[in-house]
């Protein structure tokens, strides 16, 4: 009988990999990844293998989406098969199906967690876990068409006194990485199409680059300046903060660089 691993590979390099998780990758007959879910600027497939010592097998996102990973599963049914994940393995609903799925044939499926960008942002911007509601990704527009509920999530999140973390589109097969800047130029558009005040150029945020590496990015401030703060490469995140508490400002403040401004609006 085989059975299916699910292994966070954490946020930046292939370093970031926990040692439960090296030995999972080591004891497997067979090891696939996918990195369409998320972006890991210093990963080296190589590396990877040589860690593993074996081939790796990269899979898309057709594999695992359009096609219901049915090649992990059928290796999964015989053989025991490792699933390599940016971050933390289940945060993406995708596997989290494919995993449902593998329960219902019959096979054996265990989870060995990894470094994911919730905790990392939520440790890097100092603001406080438990008052984070709903996140929402930010997706590219589609012939013109821009997505409504990041905005949505903003206002509902912000009325009840949370924090909105925003995941920014990916799209790995085309090579394409929204940025902050892209992800508050859409959410501009969206507040003049809806003009509720959810998103102005004095809104308050936060973007997080590269969470994970030696030199994370972290810049708090509104929007007008945060727009033409200098990220550099991606992955790219944003966090809306609602009320702050006074240590959250200060934290803003020290940690990314905020304003002392801010602390006019603590709640």
């Amino acid at each position: 009988m085989g059975e299916l691993v699910f292994i966070g590979l954490g946020l930046f390099d292939e370093k970031d990999i926990s040692v439960r998780g090296v030995e999972e990758m080591k004891s497997a007959n067979v090891v696939f990844a996918e990195f369409y879910t998320s972006v890991m600027p210093g990963v080296s497939i190589r590396k990877l293998e040589e860690i593993a010592g074996k081939g790796i097998k990269i899979v898309s996102r057709e594999t695992l989406e359009e096609e219901g990973g049915k090649r992990l599963l059928q290796e999964a049914k015989k053989r025991r098969t490792a699933f390599l994940v940016p971050g933390d393995p289940l945060i993406a609903t995708t596997h989290v199906d494919l995993r449902i799925h593998a329960e219902k044939q019959g096979i054996k499926t265990r989870v060995v967690h990894g470094a994911s960008i919730v905790s990392a942002v939520v440790g890097l911007s100092g603001l406080q876990n438990y008052k984070y509601g709903r996140s929402v990704t930010i997706p590219f527009s589609e012939n013109g068409f821009f997505s409504e509920t990041p905005y949505k999530v903003i206002l509902e999140n912000r009325v009840m006194g949370l924090h909105t973390l925003c995941y920014l589109d990916i799209k790995a097969e085309e090579q394409r990485y929204m940025t902050v800047k892209e992800g508050l130029r859409s959410l501009l558009d969206m507040e003049k199409r809806r003009k509720a005040h959810v998103i102005t150029l004095s809104t308050l945020v936060l973007g997080v680059a590269r969470a994970g590496s030696n030199n994370p990015i972290v810049k708090a401030g509104y929007v007008a300046d945060v727009m033409n703060h200098d990220f550099g490469d991606a992955p790219h995140t944003l966090v809306f903060p609602a009320k702050l508490h006074f240590m959250e400002a200060e934290a803003l403040i020290i940690l990314a660089g905020a304003p002392d401004q801010i602390r006019e609006s603590l709640g």
